[in-house]
């Protein structure tokens, strides 16, 4: 038992600690870890990272940055504890399909982001979601939500109706948000959260569900523009 021995201890007890210490698994294996992978996926310009950025640190910015790959932590609950939600905002490029199928191999649930302004980055998420259907085998049991972002632009290719019928199709959630505006976005995230049956979780630490007072009106992605 030599790989336990502790050369500072000056009696049994740090033996002890050490032992504890050696034998409790790295926090980092996913088979133990307690974050809850969301994978946020969408074409380039769709306002995937202005949508993560507005729920994690309640930000809009007018400017185009795009992205290769971000993960931001928020600390959530987590039946009848807390546990950290990782939300990993992808790129919206198809130069990285590696670390596309890795994302979706690891993710617990997905978003799938397009603009009512381009009927072009619905028909993107098209291979996105066969290829989330061909990794995970079904998405039955795993939470999914087709998002049509920039809900309060004006000049629309994209009617609410298309993409709740597209949501049909694949046994999706839908909703209409605008990171613009700050309509719909943390109850976006919330609404993912209820879906996953697995475990009991809420953006609320302290066990109030939020976002549920509306349920119905934000699930039709109604956003009033003032």
């Amino acid at each position: 038992m030599r790989a336990y021995l502790n050369p500072h201890h000056h009696n049994g007890s740090g033996k002890v600690n050490l032992r504890k210490q050696i034998t409790t698994p790295p926090p980092n294996m996913p088979e133990q870890s307690n974050d809850y992978r969301v994978v946020v996926f969408g074409a380039g310009g769709v306002g995937k990272s202005s949508l993560v950025l507005r729920f994690v640190k309640g930000t809009f910015r007018d400017t185009y940055i795009p992205t290769v790959e971000d993960t931001y932590r928020q600390v959530i609950s987590c039946d009848k504890s807390v546990c950290t939600l990782q939300i990993t905002d992808t790129t919206g490029s198809h130069q990285f399909p590696a670390m596309q199928r890795l994302s979706i191999s690891k993710g617990h649930a997905f978003i799938l982001v397009y603009s009512v302004t381009s009927r072009q980055s619905l028909e993107e998420l098209k291979p996105i979601y066969q290829q989330v259907l061909a990794i995970k085998g079904s998405v039955d049991a795993i939470p999914v939500m087709l998002v049509g972002n920039k809900s309060d632009e004006t000049q629309r290719e994209v009617e609410t109706k298309e993409g709740e019928a597209q949501a049909t199709a694949w046994k999706c959630a839908f909703m209409e948000t605008s990171a613009k505006m700050n309509c719909n976005v943390k109850e976006l995230f919330q609404e993912l959260l209820t879906l996953e049956k697995k475990r009991n979780m809420s953006l609320s630490v302290d066990g109030k569900r939020s976002g549920k007072q509306k349920h119905a009106d934000k699930l039709k992605g109604k956003c009033s523009i003032m």
